[in-house]
């Protein structure tokens, strides 16, 4: 197992700065990442692999949360049907 050093306050904001710059691509390409490549391969580059990882997944949170909050909750069709 690699021990990675924590990231400096430069590397960190390198990383946020290519994060947030990806997610505005996927938000003004309706999440078409192919349109996003170059700042994907940014972010990659410049974040440690387990927050790219967990940004991911904050994404897709942050995402299901809105649509939640515009949508409001659907309960899946086949939910409490014998």
């Amino acid at each position: 197992v690699v021990k990675m050093s924590a990231p400096t306050m430069e590397e960190r904001k390198a990383c946020w700065g290519a994060r947030d710059e990806f997610w505005q691509c996927l938000d003004r390409h309706a999440e078409d990442a192919s349109k996003c490549e170059k700042l994907r391969l940014s972010f990659e580059s410049l974040c440690p692999q387990q927050w790219v990882k967990y940004f991911d997944k904050r994404r897709d949170f942050l995402k299901y949360k809105k649509k939640l909050e515009t949508e409001g909750y659907h309960p899946p069709e086949a939910a409490g049907k014998p």
